[in-house]
Formats: structure tokens, sequence, C-alpha cells
């Protein structure tokens, strides 16, 4: 994003996170008040109840972008002679890796006015955004993020916890074994996807454990909803090439449980990538944490993947009780036949996604994903 030129900048409030700056002491109280002779006739009456200057919770910061945006939305405002565009590959702490235009990667370090301004994010700077950054010798201060699109994020601790940005593609792998296929995580994910609107992709990993007419049962529903659904073994090289036509040339993240072989399939897809794999766990059939941050990765072929770490619990972010049958691709043509035009689908009659659910033209174990989800399970 660019601003237009000669278009004022805007001003606009901006409240920041508490303890912004530490308050020093006043220290010489009783010095002052033995030398103060004033009587108490000439004190001055009434209280400041309001903060000022430093001790106010709010300032004033000059931004761009449409009126009637407020601080959060709004793009800071910044002198772009002294900044260079640039692509966040990762972030490591404190520290971001970005990628500029000639290719060069430049160590960053965020400006603190956007670490301070007051937010539901537990993070100000993802894997996959774009900033403007301003750089230092051989490194560089992140001084804007620009808007976002296709952006996957879930709940942490009470906040919004951005895993990537700017992606026009999931990937959602999951495993026929070694771990298990759960049905209800892939549910989880393809919410999100059709929340950011973007394509989603099931991958089912390790086929070659199992016979394959097993899961049939599951993934012809999803098949049925539209979605591609990909039966990949990295061992076999089955549907390897399917998977490498569909991420070239795309911004895809790549999500799903620890184990499941995320790693290993874009090894497979890429072999100049050489990700760290490792295997499951004998003892508990789950996978061990190699991926330990979300990185964006170039593609030979062209596009960006991003790597993510394994997910073993992935609670929605910004999904209304009232908006959840609509992210449902199965549900979605049943809600307006309802009799209640609020109604949850859980306990109302007469009610048609219960009704389907019934007659079984509504998978039943799609319909107890659907009351999970809206009931707020993080499982």
């Amino acid at each position: 994003m660019t601003d237009e030129p000669g278009k004022k900048p805007r001003k606009v409030r901006a409240e920041f996170r508490k303890n912004r700056e530490v308050r020093a002491r006043d220290h010489g109280h009783t010095r002052r008040y033995a030398a103060d002779q004033t009587s108490d006739d000439e004190q001055p009456r009434g209280e400041r109840v309001s903060a000022k200057g430093h001790l106010s919770r709010k300032r004033t910061i000059i931004v761009s972008g449409p009126a009637g945006e407020g601080a959060d939305a709004a793009v800071h405002d910044v002198d772009l002679a002294t900044c260079l565009p640039g692509r966040v590959l990762r972030v490591q702490g404190l520290i971001s890796s970005v990628q500029a235009a000639d290719g060069k990667i430049w160590p960053c370090a965020t400006r603190r006015l956007l670490k301070t301004i007051s937010t539901d994010q537990r993070h100000v700077v993802a894997a996959g955004d774009r900033v403007f950054f301003r750089p230092e010798g051989s490194e560089g201060i992140i001084e804007r993020v620009e808007p976002r699109h296709g952006v996957l994020s879930r709940t942490s601790r009470g906040r919004q916890q951005v895993i990537v940005a700017n992606v026009d593609q999931m990937l959602i792998v999951t495993s026929a074994a070694e771990p298990d296929l759960k049905p209800h995580l892939i549910d989880r994910f393809l919410v999100t996807a059709e929340k950011m609107r973007v394509q989603s992709v099931i991958c089912v990993n390790k086929i070659d454990l199992v016979d394959p007419a097993t899961l049939q049962p599951t993934l012809g529903v999803f098949a049925q909803m539209g979605y591609e659904v990909l039966q990949l073994s990295v061992k076999t090289g089955v549907n390897i090439d399917r998977l490498r036509q569909l991420i070239a040339g795309r911004q895809s993240v790549v999500a799903g449980q620890s184990g499941v072989g995320k790693s290993s399939l874009l090894n497979a897809v890429d072999p100049l990538l050489d990700l760290k794999t490792r295997e499951v766990s004998a003892d508990t059939e789950k996978g061990r944490h190699t991926t330990t941050t979300a990185s964006l990765i170039p593609l030979s072929s062209g596009g960006y993947v991003v790597d993510t770490p394994g997910i073993r619990q992935f609670q929605l972010w910004d999904v209304i009780p009232a908006e959840m049958a609509g992210y449902f691709r199965d549900l979605r043509p049943l809600v307006d036949l309802c009799e209640f035009p609020d109604c949850t689908h859980t306990h109302e009659e007469p009610c048609a996604v219960k009704d389907a659910v019934a007659d079984g033209r509504l998978d039943g174990r799609r319909y107890e994903s659907y009351c999970h989800l809206l009931a707020g399970d993080e499982n």
C-alpha cells in the first residue's frame, strides 16, 4: 500500500497499553512540606482527575487511510523516503527477519509505537506481513505494518494470536495414522478458511499405513461439499505431483497438528527446502515439535509456503455463535429454512438442520462438530 500523493495524513487518538511509561517517584515531600509556609486557605481548590501528559494512556498519532478507521485499522504514517518495503519471513522473539525487494534479508526490531498501542493481538508482527522498515546499518526498524488479508489466527489467552498473514490458500494437513485422523480439527480449520475467504485443501498424509477405503466415509463428506481432498504418501509419492501443482505460484499456509508430516510433505514437493523432520513418538504416538515458529519459505516453482508449528488445540478467534452455521458449507443452505430467524440449531423445534440430520441428509459427525464449536469447546 502506498500513500496517495497530496493527501494529508489524519490524526487519531490511540489507546496504549498500561505501564507504557514508568512513572518516576517524586522524592523530597518532607523537605518541601517543612519549607512550605503557605497557609491552608491559600492552597488551590479542586483536584485534577484526568491524566495529562506522560500519565495519559491515550496519544495522538498520525495515520493514513480512509476516514472513520480507528488507530487499530489505520496505517501509521511514516516517511517512505527513508523506508524500504519488505515481507516478514519469520518472527523470533524481538527480532523479525524481513526480506526486501532485492532479496536481501534484514534482521529488524519493531518500532515501540507499534508494540505499545493497545490491541487484541498478542504480537503486532507476524510471518507474511508486508511492512515498511527503516534501515540502520546492517539492521532495521519496522515502522509500520500494511493492512492484512488472508489471516490465520486463533484465540490464545483471551487474545488474538496471528499465525500467518496475507495467504490465499490453506493446506490442512492431517494423517491417516500415527497420529490418527482428527475430523473435528479439520472442521475448525475449514471454518477459519471460510471466514478468511481463502481456498482450502485437505491433505491426508501417510495413506500407505491404512486401507484407503476405511477413510472414504469421512473424506467423502468433505469432497461432497466441494473441498479438494488429497490422499498423500511421502514414502510412495502418491499425489505429490498434484500437491506441487496446487502450491506453485500461490501464497499457501500449511496447518495441522504435530507429527502429521507437514515438513516432510514440503520436502517431497521441493527437495531444495531441506526442512528438519522428526519421527512420531513411539510411546505416545504424538508428534514432536520440530517446527518452532511460522516461517515464510520461497518455493523454486514460484510463490511462498508457510510452514507452521504443530497445533494440538485450535480455538477459533472472532467467530460469534450467530454466524457459526454460515461457515459450515453443508449447514449454510438449511439455515434459511428454519422457522425461527435466530435458531441456534441445537434445541429449537422445528429446525431444518436437525431434521436434515435425522433424515440422513446431513452428516451427523459434522453436526456434532458444529455443536462443539458453538459451545466454545477447545478440542
